[in-house]
């Protein structure tokens, strides 16, 4: 089936469906939503232009001590990163095409293979949106198939669609030639443009997906709350710089111990009372 044909058909099948509050949502286990439990959900962030090396250092530090699924950056320190997170079980994970996504689809290629050598094991690429907006589809999937045969299954892909420049027939569209493209993730925002992420957006995302893709909601996710939002409706990662905070509950009220067995003398969470003789 040819690909405007494909997009089409999706496009079609989701809109008539969509207006659901979310897709896997009531999967969710109440226990995986405790606060400390959130930390696998989170690629925790820094993508200021003026991050220092030591700024770098301290989110890593972080990332380690809350056991975060990744740290995300740009280019120039993902090596620093995937020197500080080895042997830690935390991902190092760089931005391409950061932050409009307007490179040609080899200039992303060329910047996901240098990323991948300097140790990236997940990369978040900027679409061109452009490309969408002139319904240039083919374009599209040359833009993310690039740094998809790049990573070559040595880093997990998630494509950034900037969801708040899209219409929701666009973000069908988009999320379609990102699974045709074999993309891991999609996800919502670079945090750079108009808008983040919405509830809306996630469910419409997952929706048009299926529940074995990855969707990551990225931008304005600054409180547990609006965490545990984003998951019942379907997200299954989170970009956010207020990763501690979210764990945390945002409090210094001890939370209940989640029995993650990764306490030694004390919770890696900092503020859960540990209750060891449940494991």
């Amino acid at each position: 089936m040819e690909i405007n044909e494909i997009i089409r058909k999706v496009t079609e099948e989701v809109c008539q469906q969509y207006g659901i509050t979310s897709v896997n949502g009531s999967s969710v286990k109440s226990a995986d939503l405790e606060p400390a439990a959130l930390a696998k959900y989170i690629d925790h962030t820094l993508l200021k232009p003026e991050a220092s090396a030591e700024d770098i250092h301290k989110v890593c530090d972080e990332a380690k001590k809350y056991h975060f699924a990744s740290v995300c950056v740009n280019p120039s320190y993902i090596k620093q990163v995937a020197e500080e997170l080895h042997g830690s079980g935390v991902t190092p994970c760089c931005v391409i095409g950061f932050p409009f996504g307007t490179q040609p689809p080899e200039t992303k290629k060329n910047e996901t293979l240098d990323a991948i050598i300097n140790g990236a094991r997940e990369v978040d690429m900027v679409i061109n949106v452009g490309a969408v907006k002139n319904k240039d589809w083919l374009e599209v999937k040359r833009d993310i198939s690039a740094v998809v045969e790049a990573a070559n299954t040595k880093a997990k892909v998630k494509v950034i669609i900037e969801t708040a420049l899209l219409t929701d027939e666009e973000k069908v569209k988009v999320c379609t030639i990102a699974k045709l493209a074999g993309a891991d993730f999609v996800k919502t925002s670079t945090g750079y443009s108009k808008g983040g992420a919405t509830v809306e957006d996630v469910a419409l995302m997952r929706a048009t997906v299926g529940p074995d893709m990855g969707v990551k909601a990225s931008g304005g996710i600054r409180t547990y709350e609006d965490a545990v939002k984003m998951i019942r409706a379907g997200a299954s990662r989170l970009g956010c710089s207020a990763g501690v905070a979210i764990v945390t509950g945002g409090s210094n009220t001890p939370n209940k111990c989640i029995n993650c067995g990764a306490c030694k003398a004390k919770c890696p969470v900092g503020n859960c009372t540990i209750v060891k003789c449940d494991y």
